[in-house]
């Protein structure tokens, strides 16, 4: 039997009179990268940010490692939030402090006073997304890949079992963002960790997605392999997979 990490049961949530998410079941499986996919609106980061307990739920239940923390309070989520870390879309980054005070700022977050401690886990971060001994630069000094880098090395600090991607590939060059890639999956397979991803990049996709998700209108439309993905002929995934908008050329 598949061990879900994460598991999402009846999850509805609105804002005002709009409603977002409408009844998500969805287990997130140890050990697995995970792809959510879908249409502008959908749901998707909306879906994200409940997983660490970022949102609560208007309905239904998050589990975290067979915990439910849907009606968790701060105080209580923090352990679980130390299991699920998250790369912000655009990488989020502190203009004011230096990378490696980016990077280290989970770890002080959650109370660590150890300076040794955290240059060392900080320098660990680094080296996993292949930025060694960039500790002293400042956010505007880097590339956006490197923002990125940086991005994904704080959220993996912590040593999460699961971590989340908001467009990890967001206004990269393909070479770039085919580096983020190979990060996902290193990731994956040499660190053991659980990645859920949220992109528009249809060939990431088919590089790193053990298994996708598509959500349209707040609901899950369709579930199933890359492989499956790349075959279907469902009348609302193949415009996206082949990015084809239906409109005439002129």
């Amino acid at each position: 039997m598949a061990d879900p990490f994460i598991r999402v049961r009846g999850l509805e949530q609105k804002f005002g009179s709009q409603v977002v998410l409408r009844g998500i079941d969805l287990d997130v499986i140890r050990g697995e990268t995970l792809v959510l996919l879908g249409t502008s609106g959908g749901g998707k980061s909306v879906l994200l940010k409940h997983l660490p307990g970022l949102m609560r739920p208007w309905k239904g239940t998050v589990e975290v490692d067979g915990v439910d923390i849907s009606a968790l309070n701060e105080r209580q989520l923090a352990p679980y939030r130390r299991k699920v870390g998250i790369m912000f879309q655009g990488s989020a980054l502190f203009d004011s402090m230096t990378v490696g005070e980016n990077v280290a700022f989970p770890l002080r977050e959650s109370g660590e006073k150890d300076e040794a401690a955290i240059s060392k886990r900080v320098g660990e971060a680094l080296d996993i997304v292949h930025l060694p001994g960039q500790e002293d630069k400042m956010p505007a000094d880097l590339s956006g890949g490197m923002r990125k880098r940086v991005a994904l090395a704080r959220a993996v600090v912590g040593r999460p079992a699961c971590v989340l991607y908001d467009e990890p590939h967001a206004g990269l060059d393909p070479i770039t963002a085919d580096s983020i890639d190979h990060l996902i999956k290193d990731l994956q397979v040499h660190h053991g960790m659980t990645n859920v991803v949220i992109t528009h990049e249809m060939r990431s996709v088919f590089r790193i997605a053990d298994r996708v998700i598509f959500l349209k209108d707040g609901r899950i439309h369709w579930a199933g392999s890359p492989e499956e993905l790349k075959v279907t002929r469902d009348p609302v995934l193949r415009p996206f997979v082949d990015g084809d908008s239906g409109e005439p050329w002129e």
